[in-house]
């Protein structure tokens, strides 16, 4: 049995991490920005669906194309008065490259009709995966300015600097939702690869997931510095630096 992602087990995932980000931080930056991803999975789900169903209307108006062009070719072919016994072996050449020249022509229009369809989804699907890709930098601007060093007593901060006024226990849970919501955002885009399995798309969704993970292992590694501090050291500690 293969294995897919459900899109609206996906969606019900984020609207699960929009909710516990808005419990502990009410009216946030983050929890809007969480309510843009849950809107961009409820249209990767509908694109998904217009994705993987066919056009006929649109088949059938290129076969249609092509059955003319192929009768057209026809026509004309038979409407040719050739008598091979009077041509010369160098017109027989020359007949023979125009004609390849045109077969190619017309294979190469009647592929292009043939595509058409599947570069329209394409087009589709690469203007919503860089959709993703926005709102992924727009997550990783949320949590670049929270630096777990400014949470150390007798820290020397300028006028310029952010000013920090969550407790170490939010800020753990302020970077673990902003790398949740990084992953959250690779799985949507991974859905459109199972839609359409195109190689341009292929390599876009690539593209996203390894920005995702780049910038979620950037955040961990803030997580790690902040758990490893020595609880004394806080100014403002106020709980255990236990996820929930």
């Amino acid at each position: 049995m293969s294995l897919i992602l459900c899109p609206t087990k996906t969606i019900a995932t984020i609207e699960t991490l929009k909710a516990r980000i808005e419990e502990r931080f009410p009216s946030s930056g983050l929890g809007r920005v969480c309510g843009e991803l849950c809107n961009i999975a409820n249209d990767s789900e509908k694109r998904g669906q217009w994705i993987a169903e066919p056009n006929y209307w649109l088949r059938a108006l290129v076969g249609v194309i092509v059955l003319a062009i192929a009768m057209v070719l026809v026509y004309s072919i038979s409407q040719m008065d050739i008598t091979f016994q009077q041509m010369s072996a160098a017109e027989i050449v020359q007949l023979t490259e125009a004609a390849l020249n045109d077969l190619i022509l017309i294979g190469a229009a009647a592929f292009f009709l043939i595509s058409v369809e599947i570069r329209i989804k394409r087009s589709r699907v690469l203007e919503a995966l860089h959709e993703i890709r926005t709102i992924t930098h727009v997550i990783d601007m949320h949590q670049l300015t929270k630096d777990p060093s400014r949470l150390q007593k007798n820290v020397i901060l300028t006028d310029s600097s952010p000013q920090e006024d969550m407790t170490a226990y939010e800020l753990l849970r302020y970077l673990d939702y902003c790398s949740e919501m990084l992953s959250l955002a690779g799985k949507i885009a991974a859905l459109y690869a199972e839609n359409l399995r195109d190689p341009a798309v292929l390599s876009a969704v690539n593209e996203i997931e390894n920005l995702t993970t780049g910038l979620s292992r950037k955040i961990w590694q803030k997580i790690m510095i902040l758990q490893k501090l020595d609880e004394n050291n806080f100014s403002t500690l106020q709980s255990p630096l236990v996820p929930t």
